[in-house]
């Protein structure tokens, strides 16, 4: 099953909670949040607070994709505030294995991502005990960037690690430049999750776009 999580990055800000609540009703899975601060990405989005104020707007997952300097320090307020599972940036943690395990043990599944150039081998180590990976597939900080095409080798390299260990329970989510056309190569690779900004949010029907993607 191909999960759907429109990323609020590219919604209405001055409307959150609004265009939360339609792309739920227009068939959404999840809700994708970028997390973002100005240092490991060039880009400032949302906090705690606006990710509290907009948690009643919907019953559908909240997947905090956190592309922050020390995502450790931060992984209690985003829980508490509304997350449901929380992906930190493998480039971003200095000691990876006890963020993840800090995730697990207060109860949500974990991912970790990586950036287009960092190689899948980065991530033999934790593996093991990741509930997703996510692979960026342009580089973070922006919404509305182009595919790079590139991600697909790395996706099927990825889908190839996992198969090998029997990890066949590990999500594959892809974030960057996911459109119609992009969605059948990326889910030909070994993805299962996309991660949709404007191709969800910049179309009138919505769930002509969600239904596009599937």
């Amino acid at each position: 099953m191909t999960i759907i999580a429109p990323s609020i990055l590219s919604a209405n800000f001055a409307r959150l909670g609004e265009e939360i609540g339609a792309v739920e009703a227009a068939g959404a899975d999840w809700i994708h949040v970028d997390v973002m601060d100005g240092h490991f990405v060039p880009n400032l989005t949302f906090g705690p607070p606006v990710i509290a104020a907009v948690r009643s707007a919907t019953s559908l997952p909240f997947d905090v994709h956190l592309m922050i300097e020390r995502p450790e320090l931060s992984v209690a307020d985003y829980i508490a505030a509304g997350a449901d599972r929380i992906t930190v940036h493998a480039e971003a943690c200095v000691h990876l294995h006890r963020t993840v395990h800090d995730i697990k043990e207060r109860g949500l599944p974990v991912g970790v991502a990586i950036n287009p150039a960092t190689p899948v081998t980065a991530l033999e180590p934790i593996l093991q005990y990741l509930d997703l990976v996510l692979i960026m597939t342009v580089n973070p900080g922006f919404g509305g960037q182009a595919f790079i095409p590139y991600s697909l080798v790395k996706l099927r390299q990825l889908r190839a690690m996992l198969d090998e260990r029997g990890l066949n329970a590990v999500d594959i989510q892809v974030d960057g430049g996911v459109n119609p056309r992009t969605a059948p190569m990326i889910r030909e690779a070994g993805a299962n999750v996309l991660v949709a900004g404007n191709a969800v949010f910049a179309e009138r029907d919505r769930a002509a776009a969600i239904a596009a993607l599937r």
